[in-house]
């Protein structure tokens, strides 16, 4: 029987500027084989920020790291102390499960094959209840604005804006013979579960995403996060204490 592959976790941590590669550093002592970081810019729902009308976009930086389940809870552990991430307005972080990892094996340490065999009960399964989930959007460039406003009015506290560059099959300009990738924005909103369906109902009338070429959203569960704003934890915990009842 082939030995057990170990499950991997993806942490994403969103923090602001200038402090991801102390993160990164701190995260690899603790024996992550290293990290990720994006650039982008945060919002929240309640931003009073503005120079001349015009309001201010904070920018953060998105780390990834990607961990085997046997460091995972040590890592995460560095990554909340290094980043202090339960004092307030420190930044966030947030775990996913996933679903299977290629390329990387050799440096995680994992089987090559995949496993097709596991006794019952050799894995404990996490019982703790899953609160939140990340939606993903990813829209034309300009478009984020559609975005945020659509969310915010449904319920969610805030989000993260990453740019990037979309193949789409429905893009097709050239200048010279040479394809133009049209600039994206993918916007990172993690949100409640009981207000996921809402918010992305709202997204997707506003930013017309039913139109082809408009753009995508997906919806990611998340296992467990760190540093959400204390008014979501006390609603949740409320809901929680009333289901129990």
């Amino acid at each position: 029987m082939p030995k057990m592959r170990l499950n991997q976790k993806l942490i994403i941590t969103i923090v602001k500027k200038e402090k991801a590669k102390k993160i990164v550093q701190a995260s690899k002592k603790a024996g992550a084989r290293g990290g990720t970081t994006l650039l982008g810019n945060g919002f929240r729902a309640d931003e009073k920020m503005r120079f001349m009308g015009i309001p201010v976009e904070r920018e953060r930086e998105i780390i990834l790291t990607l961990v085997t389940e046997d460091i995972y809870q040590n890592v995460l552990n560095t990554i909340i102390t290094t980043a202090k991430l339960k004092e307030k307005k420190q930044g966030i972080a947030f775990v996913i499960n996933t679903k299977q990892v290629t390329g990387i094996c050799h440096m995680l340490g994992l089987e090559t094959e995949y496993e097709t065999e596991v006794k019952e009960g050799s894995i404990t399964m996490n019982e703790e209840k899953v609160l939140y989930d990340l939606i993903v959007t990813i829209v034309n460039k300009g478009d984020s604005d559609k975005v945020i406003d659509a969310s915010k009015r449904a319920g969610a506290e805030g989000g993260t804006i990453i740019n990037g560059r979309g193949t789409g099959i429905h893009e097709q300009a050239k200048l010279f013979n040479i394809l133009i990738e049209p600039e994206k924005e993918v916007i990172l909103t993690l949100i409640s579960r009981d207000k996921t369906s809402t918010v992305l109902d709202a997204i997707n009338k506003d930013a017309e995403l039913n139109t082809p070429g408009k753009g995508i959203a997906f919806v990611l569960e998340v296992e467990k996060t760190v540093g959400i704003n204390h008014i979501l934890n006390s609603m949740v915990s409320e809901k929680m204490n009333e289901s129990k009842e």
